[in-house]
């Protein structure tokens, strides 16, 4: 990542109660896998793991504008799906480890 990098944070939400299918979650972790390989990505999720009762997830990742971010946030599968919606900002960097 470029420290002069424009990322977006997506941070997703649960709408019901309806759980992703084990095939939608595999397929939204392929996707942003391959956006992975293209720019920088960081994705994780927010519930309990031991239990795997999963409320949401935050995605940060590089893009050109808020128009290219949110394009790539409806192509997810999980947003697809319609189980989810999501937040996106604009987030810049000001401290970043060097690596």
């Amino acid at each position: 990542m470029k420290k002069e990098s424009t990322l977006f944070v997506r941070t997703d939400y649960k709408i019901g109660e309806d759980e992703v299918t084990d095939q939608v979650a595999m397929d939204s972790a392929q996707y942003l896998k391959q956006l992975s390989e293209e720019r920088y990505l960081t994705a994780g999720v927010f519930g309990d793991m031991s239990t795997e009762i999963i409320d949401g997830a935050m995605v940060i990742f590089e893009a050109e504008n808020l128009t290219e971010a949110a394009a790539i946030s409806e192509a997810d599968p999980v947003i697809k799906s319609g189980l989810y919606r999501y937040e996106l900002k604009q987030w810049h960097v000001l401290v970043a480890a060097d690596e």
